[in-house]
């Protein structure tokens, strides 16, 4: 049996709890577009993501650990998939709308600079001497609404409300978007949100541990870690991945089941009623909110201030430094498709948009061509 757009939609209208937002109820797009006979707009706009070059670069950009610096140190793509994939999970547990909460989470990320945080806060520093600022999730909607292009007629991916809303309004301890509009995002977006912690948490263990930054003996004084390792069968704690996926088990089945009691108790029947809630529904428990605040203390203090993060950050911010100078100073320098936007656009905002762009490799060997 072959399944038309018009057969999904009629699914998730029989299916999908009350308050997700379905593909047939979409608000559209700025740019009309004639629907596709296979795909809703939400699985239209995933893979309009997955193709686009922002998408592609995000394999070569930092995470925490150096892309490229080892084989199975996670990028900034890496940390995407995984974020897609426990939206998905959680959003498919509690009824939501699978596809739109993982074309959020593909998008969420395509305006990070390299060299990771630390990148971004360079970046902010050059920025704010011009007045203005830099943050990736904004930088994100800029990608898909601006820099990206689907159409020659006119700028972006042209994507459904519902995910740039959703990319708008993506909100972590790393992120500070100025949103468009106050109303809360959707359950979807929300998801995403949370999911995008539990997704670095999880593999900035793993990669810390790899790294040798710090040991498993150092994490038995963390309670997420001693509560995975006593949700476990005697014999397989001794494994310490099985210890680390048992803390992501633990951190997704939290927030699944403490979602679901807040929809119930704050009475949320309508995607209109999550709109309007002055809170994040999406949310961990408070025990285990305690427990991943620990988590993210230790993994502060020892993992991203650890000498060889700190070190290959002060590189990576001088990186940053002296290209986004040269390029103000020379904007001649830069590709064609930015020099064409000169006539109407700031200098900086330009020089913002290239080094954003730039994966770490690329931007080391474009420093060290004007550095020799």
């Amino acid at each position: 049996m072959i399944r038309k757009r018009e057969d999904i939609e009629r699914i998730e209208m029989q299916t999908l709890a009350d308050y997700a937002v379905k593909s047939a109820k979409s608000r559209g797009r700025k740019y009309p577009e004639k629907e596709a006979n296979d795909r809703t707009c939400f699985q239209r706009d995933k893979d309009r993501i997955i193709y686009c070059k922002a998408f592609l670069r995000l394999r070569g950009k930092t995470q925490v650990v150096l892309a490229g610096h080892g084989d199975h140190f996670r990028t900034r793509l890496d940390h995407t998939q995984y974020v897609a994939t426990v939206s998905r999970s959680v959003a498919q547990s509690l009824g939501l709308n699978q596809d739109l909460a993982e074309a959020i989470a593909l998008a969420h990320d395509l305006g990070h600079t390299c060299f990771g945080h630390e990148g971004e806060s360079a970046l902010n520093e050059m920025m704010k001497k011009y007045g203005g600022r830099f943050e990736h999730n904004e930088q994100s909607l800029w990608v898909v609404e601006k820099m990206e292009k689907k159409n020659e007629k006119y700028d972006g991916l042209n994507l459904t409300y519902e995910v740039l809303d959703g990319i708008d309004k993506h909100r972590t301890g790393f992120d500070n978007p100025q949103s468009k509009n106050s109303l809360m995002p959707s359950l979807e977006a929300q998801v995403v949100n949370i999911a995008d912690e539990i997704a670095y948490n999880f593999h900035d263990i793993d990669d810390g541990l790899r790294a040798e930054v710090f040991t498993e003996k150092d994490l038995m004084k963390l309670n997420i870690w001693k509560s995975a390792k006593n949700a476990i069968k005697q014999g397989d704690s001794k494994l310490s991945h099985n210890i680390r996926s048992k803390t992501m088990e633990l951190m997704i089945d939290d927030l699944i089941k403490t979602t679901n009691k807040n929809l119930a108790a704050k009475k949320i029947h309508s995607v209109s009623d999550v709109y309007k809630y002055p809170k994040q529904l999406a949310e961990f428990s408070p025990s285990m909110r305690k427990e991943i605040n620990e988590l993210k203390v230790f993994l502060m203090k020892n993992f991203y201030r650890s000498p060889d993060v700190k070190s290959y950050n002060k590189k990576g911010r001088e990186i940053i430094t002296v290209l986004f100078k040269k390029f103000y100073d020379k904007p001649e320098l830069m590709p064609e498709e930015l020099k064409n936007r000169l006539k109407k656009e700031k200098k900086e905002m330009l020089v913002k948009d290239y080094i954003a762009g730039m994966t770490d490799g690329y931007a080391i060997s474009v420093y060290n061509k004007y550095n020799k």
